[in-house]
């Protein structure tokens, strides 16, 4: 997973509201996961920006929020997600707060999708694309693609009137009490 940011801020808990210290680090897919050290072992827990962000704040845009002892309010961060709850951060400087404020932000609304080749275009490997050896296209060193997986359960307009007109055919075909009425 492509890495967007990284490194140690401060996390109010949401029940006590005591400040804790946590490893984060931010993927280009959306997810901005925590965890306890740097080791990245333990995951604390995690936040899908993409989907459940709803604004993001800083500095004296945080109000009601006292900051961890020793640090200013500009150093303030507020995740607003979409279900009304907030995570409260704090950053070591503002300049900081500022950067993962852009930071969420890009990975919210950078698109990361990656579409499938034209059949038979040669990759960088000689191979062709769409074979059972190159499923996707192969990029250049350094380039990192994200794959998003389509929700299986979208239905599109046109799905939906195949959908139903195929419906119709066989309750008619069947004789369905149904789709009788449609018929006289």
């Amino acid at each position: 997973m492509a890495l967007v940011k990284s490194g140690w801020l401060w996390r109010q808990s949401s029940i006590l509201r005591r400040w804790k210290r946590n490893w984060f680090v931010l993927y280009l897919d959306g997810s901005l996961v925590y965890y306890h050290d740097e080791t990245q072992r333990d995951m604390d827990g995690r936040i899908h920006i993409k989907y459940s962000c709803r604004d993001v704040r800083t500095g004296r845009e945080c109000r009601d929020v006292q900051p961890p002892e020793g640090k200013s309010r500009d150093c303030l961060l507020t995740i607003v997600l979409r279900d009304g709850s907030k995570t409260t951060l704090c950053a070591e400087s503002e300049d900081d707060a500022v950067a993962w404020k852009m930071a969420v932000l890009e990975a919210k609304s950078t698109p990361v999708r990656l579409h499938p080749p034209k059949t038979g275009a040669p990759s960088r490997h000689g191979l062709r694309a769409g074979t059972a050896h190159s499923p996707f296209c192969l990029a250049a060193p350094g380039v990192t693609h994200v794959i998003v997986r389509e929700d299986p359960y979208r239905v599109s307009g046109d799905q939906m009137a195949l959908g139903l007109l195929a419906g119709a055919a066989t309750g008619a075909a069947l004789g369905s009490f149904m789709w009788m009425p449609c018929w006289f």
